[in-house]
Parts: structure tokens; sequence; C-alpha cells
């Protein structure tokens, strides 16, 4: 099955200072590992640039001005919050992210393909609607559901998150409003210490909390006790991945224990669900990710199973 690949290098531009775990090396190591001949039927596109009509639709317009008027010199990085943090070329990069997002969004309307995996950054789940935070700064998952919602008429759109950390961001975006619907499962406690079972908005959202340590077996049980149902009963006319690949075993920033076949497993279930409801319509998102080599392999094993599911 055709994937369309969006990227673009101004998201390689987005640097926030030496040593940070968000960093241009993680994009690189993804694109590499799409090069592989297994992945020569990729289509490949460069991203757009979100306009400022498509973030209000989630963003106060004096929060996305003033992200987009910090434009720092050339040798300067400008700290928004303890772990956020603005180069010269981070404005672009995120406008390139979101609207990676929202051209998925329009590629599987349209009927152009029905699976897209954006290959962008910054990341995008930790950002509130008036708040950067967690190395985010537009809400790219809630971006492109608004989209969906506004240019092509959908009343019903999932965004499902596997990253080990929590999308509060999205779940800011979407708790209010039960045509939007929000899974994560994820490590607790851990950064940003939101997502509880309890948290569910109205009837929207499901969380699916994992203890540190807890393996693929686990993960796997969790979407598939816990969030794969509350999808399929959701019966959505879009689905939405944020794809972080950072609960894998090597990564550094959490104490999960998912592999590669893990992530494989749930992006078919994903899949499924997407044919069921969607008309296969399924747009994926990178978000976090933080061992070079746990990141490719685990982007890799996902793109292969939305080209082969």
């Amino acid at each position: 099955m055709s994937v369309l690949l969006f990227s673009h290098r101004a998201c390689l531009h987005h640097d926030m200072g030496p040593y940070h775990p968000e960093c241009p090396d993680r994009l690189r190591a993804v694109l590499r590992a799409l090069e592989a001949e297994e992945f020569s039927d990729l289509i490949r596109d460069e991203a757009p640039q979100a306009t400022v009509e498509q973030l209000i639709r989630v963003h106060p317009q004096r929060y996305v001005e003033a992200i987009l008027a910090i434009r720092p010199e050339p040798d300067e990085v400008v700290p928004l919050d303890g772990d956020t943090l603005m180069n010269w070329g981070s404005a672009e990069a995120a406008l390139r992210a979101a609207g990676a997002a929202v051209a998925g969004v329009d590629a599987v309307c349209r009927n152009e393909v029905r699976r897209v995996f954006c290959a962008v950054r910054p990341p995008g789940h930790h950002a509130e609607p008036a708040k950067p935070m967690g190395f985010c700064l537009f809400a790219n998952a809630a971006v492109a559901a608004r989209h969906a919602q506004v240019a092509h008429g959908l009343t019903r759109i999932a965004v499902v998150d596997f990253d080990v950390h929590h999308g509060n961001g999205t779940q800011a975006c979407f708790e209010q409003d039960a045509t939007l619907f929000y899974a994560s499962s994820h490590q607790s406690p851990c950064y940003p210490g939101t997502g509880e079972a309890h948290e569910t908005g109205v009837g929207n959202i499901v969380n699916a909390p994992l203890p540190p340590g807890a393996d693929g077996a686990a993960f796997r049980k969790a979407w598939a006790d816990r969030l794969l149902p509350a999808l399929d009963a959701f019966a959505p006319e879009l689905l939405i991945v944020s794809a972080g690949f950072d609960a894998h075993a090597r990564d550094p920033l959490a104490q999960l224990r998912v592999r590669e076949a893990d992530f494989g497993w749930l992006t078919t279930e994903l899949c499924r669900i997407a044919d069921r409801h969607c008309g296969g319509r399924l747009v994926s998102l990178l978000e976090g990710g933080y061992d070079l080599d746990a990141l490719a392999s685990s982007a890799a094993t996902h793109v292969r199973a939305l080209m082969q599911s």
C-alpha cells in the first residue's frame, strides 16, 4: 500500500543547543532508516507551512503571533521554559511540522493515499493552547484534527498516542469537545505528571498509565483491553497517531521496556480500526524517541506496518 511521507529540511534547522535530547540528529536517523530499499515505494513530499488561520483553530492568535515573532540571532537560543527553546530555525520548523499534519489530512481526505507518516520536528503533543512545553511549540495533532473538521467536514476525529510521555497538550485541546477523542498509553509517574485513568474529559479521553519497567506485554494489554476497544466504540472518521518511540527499552528519558515488534503490532491494529471506520484514513506524526538507533528502527517498523496493513 502506498504511504505518503512528509518531511522538510527546515525541521533540521530547529536546534535547542548542545546535548539537548530533542536534536536534529533524531530526524536524520529516521530519514536515514527510511532510505532503505524496502521503503523505495514511499511517496515523498515536502511539508508545507501551516497558516496562522490553521493554527488559531487550536491556539489563541496572540500566542501564535508571539511564538512566530521569536526569531533569535544565528548564534542565539531563547528559552521558553526549562527544556523548550527556540533558535533561528525554530519558527519555520514548527510551521512545517504543523503543516505536514494538515497536508497529511488533506491527502487522506482527498483519497490521494490512505496512510501518511510525517517525519518532522519539533513534536507537538505537550503544547497546550496557550503554553509551549515539553519540547513542543504547536499542538500538531490537534491542529490537524480541527483542520479535518473545518476543511473536510468530518465530525469525529480520534488521536491516539503511544509516546512514553502523556500528551497533556492534546488532551487539553480535546477534553471539552465530544467530537474529538484522545487515547494514550504512557509511563506514570513521569513527565508531565498528567494522564491518570480518572482524567476522562467529557467521556472522550481514555488514559492507560503504565508503571516504570512495564514491558511490551503490558503495553499490548493496555491497548488491547482498554484503549483499542474505546477507540473502536468511538468510531472515528479519521485517525491521527502521535507516534512517539520513547517507550522503547533503550530510550534514556523513561523506563518502559517496549520493543520494535510491539510498535509494529499496535500500528497494524490501528490500521485495522482505520479501515473499519475511517475508510483507511490514518495520519501519523513523529513525536518523541531519544535513543537514535532505537528511534530509527522503531520508526522503520511503524512505517513498514503502515505500508503492509
